[in-house]
């Protein structure tokens, strides 16, 4: 009786924690996007720290590239994920993301970009709607509800 006591009581203090965990008030690491994205039924593949995609060197320490594919999205899109420190870094580097995309987007019309900020992935679309709603919702559960 002592013991499944001491067991409800152990497991209680876990579920509170995870719920602590869920309801971040920071924003996640990659590890963590990436564990949103395969929530949502996203895989992720083929990571490369360092990848902005273009020669900007103040984008570059921020940025990971990676191939991503699921839901209703059937082809591999290269993604280009940049992860600033914080809200005001977000907000006084987000037009040079556009800027950067430049180098890798073949056709503007199919530009995707979807922000979350502290975050912002962009890549060559088109994207299919449920694949980008995902990404959206990962994103947003990622950036927590710090500023």
């Amino acid at each position: 009786m002592v013991l499944a006591l001491g067991m409800a009581v152990a497991a209680a203090g876990c579920a509170d924690n995870a719920d602590n965990l869920r309801a971040s008030t920071t924003p996640a690491d990659f590890f963590g996007i990436v564990n949103e994205f395969a929530r949502l039924g996203i895989g992720v593949n083929h990571v490369v720290s360092g990848d902005a995609g273009c020669d900007d060197r103040t984008l570059g320490p921020t940025a990971i590239a990676f191939d991503a594919k699921g839901l209703d999205q059937p082809t591999i899109v290269r993604i280009h994920l940049y992860a600033f420190r914080d809200k005001a870094t977000f907000d006084r580097l987000r037009s040079s993301v556009d800027t950067c995309a430049r180098a890798f987007v073949s056709d503007p019309a199919t530009y995707e970009a979807v922000d979350g900020a502290p975050f912002v992935v962009t890549s060559q679309g088109p994207w299919g709607p449920q694949f980008e709603a995902a990404v959206r919702q990962a994103l947003t559960a990622a950036a927590g509800s710090s500023d």
